[in-house]
């Protein structure tokens, strides 16, 4: 069966069993405008935005899964479903080494370290990155900037856009940035990207700088933590369905925290727990070396060796 186009999909919807007129343009309204989305769902967020009962909300997207054919497929099957995974480079070869070409697209890569590592730093490269030609390690595409801390510099982007050949203007055009101010407000700006895809933006790249900053200013304290980890749980699983329906790269920053009972090795640790461990595909760990030099460490990969790789901080980027 051919991939369907998305207003065929839109036109299925109003097909599946259970969803009149009505229903049809609540999830539209609410953003589910086609299969896919319905489908990658939970009951309750359906349930909750259309008004139905959840068990009518899971018969929806038991059809939505059955006209999509989401069943389990063979190791072949993946194998070329896979050769679709493009990278982004890094800027630094000695980088893109490490992580296997570049950063990949139907995953999240987790970038981790102490205040001055870079984590920043690397995201502004991959949005100037993303719109180079393939060629060049790009993928001739936009990118999308949630931007948590206040750190998005437009100066920053001129300078790197210039050093490889973009014109500063139209490279700034192609990055949509929005500051969040609440972790509900960051999740709701993710919610909007398929709304961005809509309007014909060629989304390939979502950076989130930085993913848990708001989570941990708003939930302070033990009694607040399963709470704060289950929201933040469903925000990452959020951002890699976007990653596997559009076949788009998701770069995300992430604090540390000190760790007083390591007494041996390095004392810090990444916020967001097991949750964000066992969510991120790539994880990395930046940290600051002599002068402009940085030092990137593999930490957790599915298919890449732990290693460590040497990159430069310059005026022009991100350099061997």
């Amino acid at each position: 069966m051919g991939k369907m186009t998305e207003k065929e999909e839109e036109l299925e919807i109003e097909k599946l069993s259970g969803v009149g007129e009505a229903t049809a343009k609540k999830l539209k309204d609410a953003g589910f405008s086609d299969l896919m989305a319905i489908a990658t769902a939970p009951p309750t967020t359906l349930a909750e935005v259309c008004e139905l009962g959840e068990a009518t909300a899971r018969k929806i997207i038991i059809e939505a899964r059955k006209k999509l054919k989401m069943g389990f497929i063979s190791g072949n099957e993946l194998l070329e479903k896979q050769k679709d995974i493009y990278r982004i480079t890094t800027g630094s070869k000695a980088l893109d080494t490490l992580l296997g070409g570049g950063i990949a697209t139907q995953s999240i890569t987790e970038a981790y370290g102490p205040f001055g590592a870079s984590k920043t730093q690397l995201g502004f490269q991959l949005c100037v990155n993303v719109q180079l030609p393939m060629e060049k390690g790009g993928l001739n595409a936009c990118a999308v900037f949630i931007d948590t801390e206040g750190t998005f510099r437009p100066v920053r982007i001129i300078d790197m856009a210039k050093a490889v050949g973009l014109d500063p203007k139209e490279a700034l055009n192609r990055i949509k940035v929005a500051r969040a101010y609440s972790s509900d407000h960051q999740i709701l700006l993710a919610e909007k990207i398929p709304d961005l895809i809509r309007e014909k933006v060629p989304v390939k790249l979502i950076v989130v700088d930085s993913l848990t900053a708001l989570f941990r200013a708003e939930y302070i304290g033990r009694g607040t933590l399963a709470d704060r980890q289950q929201k933040l749980n469903q925000h990452i699983h959020f951002l890699q369905r976007l990653a596997d329906r559009y076949n788009l790269a998701v770069y995300v920053t992430n604090q540390v925290m000190a760790k007083p009972d390591i007494f041996f090795g390095d004392p810090t640790a990444p916020i967001g727990g097991h949750v964000l461990g066992h969510s991120s595909t790539y994880r990395i760990y930046l940290r600051k070396a002599k002068g402009d030099k940085r030092v990137a460490r593999m930490i957790d990969s599915p298919d890449l060796p732990e290693g460590e790789a040497i990159f430069r901080i310059t005026n022009e980027g991100i350099r061997d």
